[in-house]
């Protein structure tokens, strides 16, 4: 996959790109499958009542067809062009969800260092929990950072309902659809259902620098198994993932995972 420039362009403006239908119903069908044998064996799923959300973590490491979301073209080439060749696969989690989730960013970076990539597996409008955007909030001089708003307070900041904000977007989702954004975009969910079906992938620019590395080492300290207190059995990713790579995969795990084991060494590759 390559991006135009207009799309580069847009990601670095807007803080995301929306891709409908880039995975075929045939693909759908066994990611959906795939999902929900993970989330059944590897999450809580089977004892998931809508009370709150089931999350678990890697969820694509744990079914060698999932691991191999990491190697189809489509992600590498999206990754490459948004992050730069060469990028770290940094694991995600996967979700039953239920309910708001109320607007928040996954991380506070003040640059373009991490991205999420999210697969929705059930259809997902403005009103049934699709996800909202509030395009340009990745920007350190937003008026939501710089003026440190809170948005989940809007009624008692300025009379209306968090999902009412002005500006944000909904970005109604079909299965097969894929969404990136930036960590450090705003973003929420309101008025779905209480077993909204939804996975990610976490991804970080290359680092090289001595400053870029310690970014890293923050990164990993807190969104990693390790940094939860899970052991894997294989360090920063579950044993199926490292299992099925050959080396251009690799490529994409190395740094994370000897990060990892340095941060977290009750928790290293055996």
């Amino acid at each position: 996959m390559q991006l135009t420039q207009e799309q580069i362009d847009f990601f670095q403006t807007f803080g995301y790109l929306h891709f409908p239908a880039l995975f075929s119903p045939d693909e759908v069908a066994w990611i959906c499958e795939e999902f929900e044998y993970s989330i059944q064996h590897f999450g809580s799923g089977n004892g998931h009542d809508g009370s709150s959300r089931t999350m678990f973590g890697g969820p694509i490491e744990h079914r060698p067809r999932l691991c191999a979301l990491l190697d189809d073209a489509r992600i590498i080439g999206l990754c490459n062009e948004v992050l730069g060749e060469g990028f770290n696969y940094a694991s995600g989690d996967g979700n039953y969800y239920s309910g708001d989730t109320g607007w928040h960013p996954d991380g506070n970076w003040n640059q373009l260092f991490a991205v999420k990539i999210a697969f929705y597996l059930d259809p997902l409008a403005r009103d049934s929990g699709c996800l909202r955007v509030l395009p340009g909030s990745h920007h350190p001089d937003h008026f939501v950072r710089a003026q440190h708003i809170d948005l989940n307070n809007a009624q008692a900041l300025f009379g209306i309902e968090p999902r009412d904000i002005p500006g944000n977007l909904a970005l109604e989702t079909q299965p097969g659809d894929l969404v990136i954004f930036n960590h450090d975009l705003y973003h929420a969910s309101f008025g779905g259902s209480t077993r909204r079906r939804m996975f990610t992938m976490n991804l970080t620019r290359p680092c090289s620098t001595p400053e870029d590395v310690e970014t890293l080492r923050q990164y990993v300290s807190v969104h990693s198994p390790g940094g939860y207190s899970v052991d894997t059995g294989a360090g920063m990713y579950f044993p199926t993932m490292l299992s099925t790579a050959g080396p251009e995969r690799m490529r994409h795990l190395r740094q994370c995972a000897d990060l990892h084991d340095e941060l977290f060494p009750q928790f290293a590759r055996k």
